[in-house]
């Protein structure tokens, strides 16, 4: 039983070390495709990841287009807008301006204590201000007169106001 018991024993030792041996070629290759598969995903996030920013730089540069082209019809607009304002001012000027320029003498006349009790017309014809009227005081009359001068678009003031 010796002989049979060592040939067991061989037998269970030369098992052991193919065993040890194929764990080993095993292992490697184990090893071998989990690195193959770690940079196969490391190759996919990369190109993942150049793709994104590609596609990120492409919105930002739309994006930026975009504003331009937004800002370029807002100035174009804009400059629309105020040589309509400079027609419609031309046109019309001399009418708004004259009855603008007496109802802010008016105005300002009703607003000023010196002048309360007094008796103003006030007449505007190509942009000169005449003052008719009655005033309760000299310092009235010069401060109707210095009132309408100071207004803009005046001039020049025609007083004829009288003190009572």
């Amino acid at each position: 039983m010796t002989f049979s018991k060592s040939l067991a024993t061989a037998a269970l030792i030369g098992f052991a070390c193919a065993a040890t041996a194929c764990s080993d070629r095993a292992v490697d290759q184990t090893k071998r495709d989990a690195n193959g598969a770690l940079d196969a995903a490391k190759s996919g996030t990369d190109k993942a990841i150049d793709a994104t920013r590609k596609a990120g730089d492409q919105t930002a540069d739309a994006a930026r287009e975009a504003a331009q082209k937004t800002a370029d019809k807002t100035s174009e607009l804009a400059g629309k807008v105020a040589e309509k304002s400079r027609e419609v001012a031309s046109v019309t000027g001399a009418a708004v301006n004259n009855g603008w320029i007496t109802t802010k003498v008016k105005a300002k006349f009703a607003d000023d204590t010196l002048l309360k009790g007094s008796r103003i017309d006030v007449d505007t014809n190509d942009h000169v201000v005449t003052l008719r009227g009655t005033v309760l005081s000299s310092a009235a009359k010069t401060r109707a007169a210095a009132l309408a001068g100071g207004t803009e678009g005046v001039t020049r003031v025609v007083d004829h106001l009288v003190v009572e």
